[in-house]
C-alpha cells in the first residue's frame, strides 16, 4: 500500500503557505494540485481523480466547509483533512459533521501532516480491499470458498468453517503475504476494537492455524502490535 505518487488536492488561499506546503508534499513523492480558493478547488476536483483533499477552512468565495460538502456529493469516500487557524471546538465539530477525516490547527508540524496523510490513505486502501467481492482463494495447497465457508486441502473432504473463522481467513487471504491490520479485522468482523474482542480474535487465529497446519508452506505470523500476516512460503520465495 504505497502512498507514492498519490494525488492530493490542496486548497489554500495563502499563496506563500500554499506554495511551501505544495513543494514539501511534492518532495515527499505526492502529486499535488494547488487551488487558491474554494471555487477554483471545486473546478479542479471535478476535472481529476484525487486520493485525498487538504482544505483550508477560511477562504474567500467559498469556505472549506462548503467545498467539503460539494466534494462529498461527488465522492463520498475521498479523505478530507481540514487546515484551520481557528482552534474553536465549534469549527472542529462542524468539520467532522461535513465528513472530515482529520483536522490540523495552524501552525502545525509538517511531519505530523505527512503521517496523517499516509495513515489515512493506507486505511482507505485496506477498507476498500476488505470490501472486495472476491470469495475464492488459493492458499498454498488449500482452496477457500468463502461463500460456502469451505476450506479444502488438496482433494480431501472440505472443512466447514464457522462464520467468524471464514471471515477472518478471507481477510487474511485478501492480504496474503502482506500485513492484515488487527484493527481492520476487529472493526469489520467483531464491529468493535477492545480488549475482549481482541482476545476473541486471537482464539480464532489459533483455530485457523490448526486448520492450516496440514500444509508446512502456509503459516499465520503475528506481527507484534500491528496485526497478522498469512504467509505462503512458495510465493514469497519465488
Amino acid at each position: 500500500m504505497e502512498t507514492e505518487n498519490k494525488k492530493i488536492l490542496l486548497v489554500e488561499d495563502d499563496p506563500n503557505f500554499g506554495t511551501v506546503l505544495k513543494d514539501y508534499l511534492t518532495m515527499n513523492n505526492y502529486n499535488v494540485t494547488h487551488a487558491k480558493n474554494g471555487m477554483e478547488g471545486f473546478e479542479k476536483f471535478k476535472k481529476d481523480d484525487f486520493d485525498l483533499c487538504i482544505l483550508d477552512v477560511m477562504m474567500p468565495y467559498k469556505d472549506g466547509f462548503t467545498l467539503a460538502k460539494e466534494i462529498r456529493e461527488k465522492n463520498e469516500d475521498i479523505p478530507i483533512i481540514f487546515l484551520t487557524a481557528k482552534a474553536m471546538k465549534e469549527d472542529v465539530l462542524k468539520g467532522y459533521k461535513v465528513g472530515a477525516d482529520d483536522y490540523l490547527n495552524k501552525p502545525f508540524d509538517s511531519e505530523v501532516l505527512l503521517m496523517k496523510i499516509k495513515a489515512i490513505i493506507q486505511r482507505k486502501a485496506t477498507d476498500s480491499l476488505a470490501d472486495s467481492k472476491q470469495f475464492e482463494f488459493q492458499i498454498g495447497n488449500f482452496h477457500l470458498n468463502s461463500k460456502l465457508r469451505f476450506l479444502t486441502y488438496n482433494d480431501q473432504k472440505p472443512d466447514k468453517l464457522s462464520p467468524k473463522e471464514n471471515e477472518l481467513l478471507r481477510l487474511l487471504a485478501l492480504h496474503k503475504n502482506d500485513l492484515m491490520p488487527r484493527e481492520l479485522a476487529l472493526t469489520k468482523i467483531w464491529r468493535d476494537d477492545n480488549y475482549f474482542t481482541s482476545r476473541s480474535m486471537d482464539v480464532y487465529i489459533a483455530k485457523l492455524r490448526k486448520y492450516l497446519s496440514k500444509d508446512d508452506g502456509v503459516e499465520i505470523l503475528n506481527i507484534h502490535g500491528e496485526g497478522f500476516r498469512l504467509v505462503v512460503k512458495s510465493e514469497v520465495d519465488n
